[in-house]
């Protein structure tokens, strides 16, 4: 499974860790940041969203010292359901009830062991569908 990864400088170094984490079980597509260099989120989370927004189905990682910033950028993007997770039951809610399809970090607020436990929640939880479909359908604004 290929998974998207984004962050920016405050989370570069969770990034680089989840990758080395994960790289036996994913292939992932960094979009950067590539240092700790001081950058804007948005640079870096408008293309993974955009990515995410042409094919739903595809799940990603956005990374930042709180998680809010990269979650509320990614969140502008139709078909984008960011969610900010610090617990694993939290991870594991967002997939099964909101089908959350970026897994959104605070790299300020979590050690990298549980950042490896959140990911581990969020990528393994499938979405029950059912009676949460009706209402992940409805978060897309009308056109």
């Amino acid at each position: 499974m290929k998974l998207l990864i984004a962050s920016d400088h405050a989370g570069f170094l969770l990034k680089e860790q989840i990758k080395c984490e994960f790289s036996e079980i994913f292939e992932f597509e960094d979009l950067g940041s590539f240092s700790e260099e001081s950058v804007d989120y948005p640079d870096y989370i408008h293309p993974l969203a955009y990515k995410i927004s042409e094919n739903p189905k595809q799940l990603g990682i956005i990374i930042c010292g709180s998680g809010n910033g990269v979650s509320m950028t990614a969140n502008k993007h139709p078909n984008v359901r960011a969610a900010l997770c610090w617990d694993q039951e939290i991870a594991e809610l967002a997939r099964k009830h909101n089908n959350a399809n970026i897994l959104s970090l605070p790299a300020r607020f979590v050690s990298k062991e549980l950042a490896f436990e959140i990911c581990r929640s969020f990528f393994t939880t499938d979405f029950e569908g059912g009676r949460h479909l009706v209402r992940v359908e409805k978060i897309n604004l009308p056109k």
